[in-house]
């Protein structure tokens, strides 16, 4: 008998792409789950028949809550109490479930995941699969945490993560602690901050006179170049002088304190704010 998967969000971006990996597979019964006429109008343009989230809860063996974090806390207490004993639950995102925002039952399990996304440094063939940033053409890895439940369940959610986010090389098996470490805290708060201040930099030696296609081809060629030397990618090693200059560039960029974005209480503040939909409090 086919596992039953309630897909809520069914119709968003992340909804659909995972709509798409789940479609034909035998082992799997999708039921999908939209609130809105608008969002439900666009399943029914895909030839796919929403179903009510009280009904979809009841049958579900497995919900995947492909929602905005802002709204699972809103969302998730409307259909846990409603699911059998034994049933699992699929968060996309460590932010609800490190923040507190899944209801308390023990009897069901909760499993997180995120993509990695596919990598930088890759040996794709295909054009198509050379340009995907998201997954879906291209392999990336995966990160998942088993939240509460029995051990048998984690074999049994990578299936379904390996499948909705297929092509996947490696799964990798974390906390949700660790998860929340990685994303908002690595890759938001630190990288994104960093990448902004590269691109403005970009922007910076445009405005003072640089053709922006040479400022643009010799910034990115050089972080490919960066990219593998740091991340062990070639057998190279960066120049005494770029050292030298990175060093100093460090101490007039960053603050001496900046690697407190990592500490527990940081993270947590950042993830009620993406839970909350608000600014996070300095502090």
């Amino acid at each position: 008998m086919p596992t039953t998967i309630a897909l809520f969000g069914a119709a968003g971006k992340m909804g659909t792409r995972i709509s798409e990996r789940l479609k034909g597979a035998p082992e799997y019964r999708v039921l999908h789950v939209e609130s809105g006429e608008a969002a439900a109008a666009r399943l029914r343009q895909r030839a796919v028949e929403p179903v009510g989230q009280d009904e979809a809860a009841r049958q579900a063996d497995v919900v995947i809550l492909a929602i905005p974090d802002a709204v699972i806390g809103k969302v998730a207490p409307q259909i846990v109490p409603k699911l059998r004993q034994g049933a699992m639950v699929i968060c996309l995102d460590p932010a609800a479930p490190h923040g507190g925002e899944l209801p308390a039952r023990k009897d069901i399990t909760y499993l997180v995941t995120h993509p990695c996304h596919p990598p930088v440094i890759n040996d794709e063939a295909d054009p198509e699969a050379r340009a995907d940033c998201f997954g879906g053409k291209a392999k990336q890895h995966v990160v998942c945490a088993l939240m509460q439940g029995p051990e048998s369940d984690y074999a049994k959610g990578e299936m379904i993560v390996r499948r909705m986010f297929a092509p996947v090389m490696k799964v990798h098996r974390v906390t949700v602690e660790q998860m929340a470490i990685l994303e908002p805290a690595l890759s938001e708060t630190v990288v994104l901050t960093f990448m902004f201040a590269i691109r403005e930099a970009l922007e910076e030696a445009v405005r003072r006179g640089v053709p922006e296609d040479a400022a643009r081809d010799f910034l990115l060629g050089h972080i490919h170049v960066d990219i593998g030397i740091l991340f062990g990618f070639l057998n190279a090693q960066v120049s005494d002088g770029a050292r030298l200059a990175a060093r100093r560039g460090m101490e007039r960029l960053l603050r001496h304190d900046w690697k407190e974005v990592f500490e527990p209480e940081s993270i947590l503040r950042e993830v009620k704010s993406i839970t909350q939909a608000r600014s996070a409090p300095t502090a």
